[in-house]
């Protein structure tokens, strides 16, 4: 059963305290990163054979292997697919960043270029759950920010196949290459390249404890958007919430992972018991009933507050990767909000929209990460390279003064590289 809690009882480490992951990985993905880069693709045809049961004859989907998936894939499906696909563009063409020039110094010019990554790798998993919609969310902002190349890792079944709903996505999304491999190999095939997987700039997407380490591990030879931990949602609620609605939010996501933290945070004791028990009669409906009841009682908390802004302070500290504010007038309280990764506004608004639906993306900070960073975006797929331009006059006027900065600097020679070009002047 969810424990509940009085935020004056509660230390400042009680009221931030996460599961911790017991990740004993780290020597496990190294040796299988340095066996991938050794020996590429017999690496991955054994790590599929091992890890994942199957014995694959290629490790690149077909066209043949796409349009038979999208085939059977339900009508019903595919269009939702497409409306998410319209709903997720429409959100994030609004974060395109523009070329910009300065020009109102004589004789300087100054400005930034923005160019997309040429060739980002999205992780899809395809364990105990397929995420179809990690496919849209993640590739979607790449598309919008103009990389020209899109390439796609997953996990295949035991038939040798990749799940279809994950390929008929993939082919609205529009992901120009997909290969059959998981784990911490897919990881490392696509930061180091194999005969077959062809070595990416970027790696983005959500993975288990392994992919998480590898990403963390190849990150230098090629970025990655963040490392991310076991799902977390935080409610905000008050005596005004319905709690079958509140304890129903706060399952989606215990249901990811016996890891994952579901936090009501409310000024109500009387909804705080009610969720409770409302919990309680939830819990064993579920199919996942074993990961979301180990989620409750292990990582849940309801945490009782004197008032509701003391409820946002509490949430601001958590910095939770969903956060909802259940309320009347959400947008009251919108400008108190400065740590978390995706806010969901009022009573109709339950986070499963943002996981699939909405628009704004899902791939959210966890474990506190929101207090210094933000959801996945277009920005992630770009780079900004910054241009100056001075004309000779222009340059005249500030040599000396770069020189003088130089020099307290203890850097003689960048000084001379602007004061040698007038030396014959004097």
């Amino acid at each position: 059963m969810i424990k509940i809690y009085n935020a004056k009882d509660m230390t400042a480490e009680q009221i931030i305290s996460r599961c911790e992951a017991v990740n004993n990985v780290s020597d496990i993905v190294t040796e299988i990163i340095a066996n991938v880069r050794l020996n590429g693709d017999k690496a991955l045809y054994e790590y599929s054979e091992k890890f994942d049961g199957v014995k694959l004859n290629a490790l690149q989907v077909s066209k043949e292997e796409i349009d038979e998936a999208f085939s059977i894939v339900d009508n019903k499906y595919i269009e939702i697919l497409n409306e998410a696909k319209e709903n997720i563009t429409a959100y994030h063409k609004h974060q395109v960043r523009n070329d910009f020039v300065i020009n109102d110094k004589e004789g300087i010019i100054l400005g930034q270029k923005i160019t997309p990554i040429e060739r980002v790798g999205l992780y899809v998993p395809g364990g105990t759950a397929a995420y179809p919609s990690s496919v849209l969310m993640n590739c979607l902002p790449a598309k919008i920010a103009g990389c020209p190349e899109i390439y796609m890792v997953t996990p295949p079944g035991k038939d040798g196949k990749v799940n279809p709903v994950i390929l008929a996505a993939a082919k609205i999304a529009g992901v120009d290459t997909i290969y059959k491999v998981g784990g911490a190999q897919a990881v490392a095939a696509l930061a180091y390249g194999t005969e077959t997987v062809v070595k990416v700039d970027k790696i983005v997407g959500p993975g288990n404890a392994f992919v998480a380490e590898a990403k963390k591990q190849v990150f230098g030879v090629v970025n990655i958007d963040m490392i991310a931990g076991p799902s977390e949602i935080l409610v905000l609620a008050d005596d005004s919430c319905n709690p079958k609605f509140v304890a129903a939010d706060l399952l989606s996501q215990a249901e990811h992972d016996k890891m994952a933290s579901a936090i009501l945070v409310t000024d109500s004791e009387k909804l705080a018991k009610e969720v409770q028990q409302e919990l309680e009669i939830q819990i064993p409906l579920l199919p996942r009933e074993e990961i979301a009841r180990t989620s409750i009682d292990n990582n849940g908390k309801i945490i009782i507050t004197d008032d509701f802004i003391k409820a946002i302070e509490i949430s601001n500290e958590i910095a939770p990767e969903h956060l909802e504010i259940c309320v009347e007038e959400p947008f009251k309280y919108l400008s108190y909000v400065k740590n978390a990764g995706s806010v969901f506004l009022g009573k109709n608004c339950p986070e499963a929209l943002g996981d699939y639906f909405a628009g704004p993306n899902h791939t959210l900070p966890t474990n506190g990460t929101a207090r210094f960073s933000s959801p996945l975006s277009v920005d992630d797929f770009i780079k900004k390279t910054a241009f100056s331009y001075y004309t000779e006059d222009a340059l005249r006027k500030v040599n000396e003064k770069i020189a003088y900065f130089a020099e307290k600097e203890g850097l003689h020679a960048h000084g001379k590289s602007a004061t040698i070009r007038f030396e014959e002047e004097k």
